[in-house]
């Protein structure tokens, strides 16, 4: 019986939390819906979000494009991926265009494809993640070729 009353809670809890998650983007303007859609469909959480590859994309949106400390290790140095929430909350929309009009950092953020979005795209993640919030810490920084890092780091070989 104690059981079954874990499993019930278990169930009912989830089902809120999946209720609270659909009322919450329900709430969100079209625009930041749409960004949330290119957030989640153009692999920006695929670096920017801690652990979304690995575990599947199943990571709390409370967790998303708030930056890694994985490294990604290679002829450039290591870089690392930004906590785009504090990047965009220190920014307007316009600086957010701009940047993302004239950005090239280092490999392996793919900025070609940022560039390559129209400017209402660009608009709606603006929009999404000033939604979101800023939260979690600055990634690690840069550190040059041949420097040690310390944590775990993907590497690229030559």
């Amino acid at each position: 019986m104690k059981f079954k009353t874990s499993l019930l809670a278990a169930v009912a809890l989830a089902a809120a939390s999946v209720a609270a998650t659909a009322a919450e983007t329900t709430a969100m303007s079209p625009q930041a819906q749409r960004g949330r859609y290119l957030v989640r469909t153009s692999g920006c959480n695929d670096c920017h979000t801690p652990g979304y590859a690995p575990q599947a994309g199943q990571v709390d949106e409370k967790l998303w494009l708030t930056g890694d400390a994985l490294g990604w290790k290679g002829p450039w140095g290591t870089t690392y991926a930004t906590n785009l929430r504090l990047l965009l909350n220190g920014m307007s929309e316009q600086q957010w265009l701009n940047h993302a009009r004239t950005m090239q950092p280092r490999p392996p953020m793919p900025w070609f494809n940022v560039r390559a979005m129209n400017d209402e795209d660009l608009k709606a993640i603006y929009a999404f993640v000033k939604t979101l919030g800023p939260a979690g810490t600055a990634a690690p920084a840069y550190v040059a070729p041949g420097q040690p890092t310390s944590g775990p780091v993907v590497q690229f070989l030559p």
